[in-house]
C-alpha cells in the first residue's frame, strides 16, 4: 500500500483570527502610507528613510543592511550612494575589520532620521488612547508574535522593515 502525498488539508483560521489578520493588514498599509509621505517631506524615497532610520542606531555593511531590508545588496549599494551624495551618510572602515567597510550616519543624517521619525504620527494618536498597561500589552504581545520576547524588536517602529523588499527591491531597481 502506497503512501499518498497528498498533504493534508489545512484548517480554516477560526473568524477572530482572520479579523485580526486583516487589522494588522490595515495597520502595515498606513504606517508605510505614512512612513513614505514623512521621508518625502525629506526628500527621501521609503527605502532612502529605512535604511538612514537603520544607520542611526548603529553603523552597518551593506550585506547586513541588505539582510535587515530583505533585499539585494545592490540595492542597498545604490540607497546608501544616494543618501552620501547628500551628505547623510558616509562610508568607513569597520573598526572590528579594517578590511570591511561600513555605512554609518553623519551627523547630518542623524538630525534628519530624529525629524523623520518625529514626523511619524499615524500610530501615536491611536496609541494614545490606550493606557500604558494595554501599551505595553500590545507590545509584548506584537513581540511574541515576531518570536522576540524580552528583546528590543528590529525596529517595526524605528526603520519600517516590514516593507522595505517592497520598497528597496520588489521593483528591481535601487534608489
Amino acid at each position: 500500500m502506497a503512501l499518498s502525498s497528498t498533504p493534508a488539508p489545512r484548517k480554516s483560521p477560526d473568524p477572530l483570527t482572520v479579523e485580526v489578520v486583516d487589522l494588522i493588514g490595515t495597520v502595515v498599509v498606513r504606517y508605510h502610507e505614512e512612513y513614505d509621505e514623512a521621508a518625502a517631506r525629506h526628500s527621501l524615497t521609503g527605502a532612502q528613510a529605512r535604511v538612514l532610520a537603520l544607520l542611526a542606531r548603529e553603523p552597518l555593511p551593506m550585506r547586513r543592511i541588505a539582510e535587515r531590508l530583505k533585499c539585494e545588496p545592490s540595492n542597498v549599494t545604490g540607497i546608501v550612494d544616494r543618501l552620501a551624495a547628500r551628505g547623510l551618510v558616509e562610508r568607513r572602515p569597520d573598526p572590528a575589520d579594517r578590511r570591511v567597510k561600513v555605512a554609518a550616519v553623519t551627523p547630518d543624517g542623524r538630525g534628519t532620521a530624529e525629524r523623520l521619525r518625529e514626523g511619524l504620527d499615524f500610530a501615536r494618536e491611536p496609541l494614545s488612547r490606550l493606557s500604558p498597561e494595554e501599551r505595553t500589552t500590545l507590545r509584548d504581545l506584537l513581540r511574541r508574535m515576531l518570536g522576540e520576547a524580552g528583546e528590543v524588536g528590529e525596529a517595526l517602529g524605528e526603520a519600517g522593515e516590514a516593507g522595505e523588499a517592497r520598497d528597496a527591491g520588489e521593483s528591481g531597481e535601487a534608489e
